[in-house]
């Protein structure tokens, strides 16, 4: 599945959330989604080093996958919301980091170096 694919068939499983229903603006539950889904994927990571000490298994990986789904969904409904295609943000993420690799400025601050 592509990142187009999967936006399209992420608009089937929002209910009640997106702009056009009883939110607005719909982007601020989706941004909020987002962080909260990246904590969730934070936690489980510090948990691992608490409980696991740092040692991956199968349950760890399996919820990490289901995390970055959650996070991945809000992103793709954020996209949609913009009217935004997800597809594109992917392709102009990688342009930008090959075009910072070529340039030797994968490293530093900012988001115009």
């Amino acid at each position: 599945m592509n990142f187009r694919e999967y936006q399209i068939e992420c608009r089937k499983t929002d209910v009640g959330t997106s702009a056009q229903d009883n939110l607005k603006p719909g982007w601020l539950y989706y941004a909020l989604g987002i962080s909260g889904e990246a904590g969730e994927l934070t936690e489980k990571i510090k948990k691992l080093f608490r409980d696991k000490k740092g040692e991956v298994d199968q349950e760890f990986l399996d919820s990490v996958i289901k995390e970055m789904g959650d996070i991945l969904w809000y992103m793709g409904r954020l996209a949609d919301t913009f009217e935004i295609d997800f597809g594109d943000v992917a392709k102009i993420n990688v342009e930008k980091l090959l075009d910072r690799m070529e340039r030797g400025k994968l490293h530093g601050d900012g988001d115009d170096r």
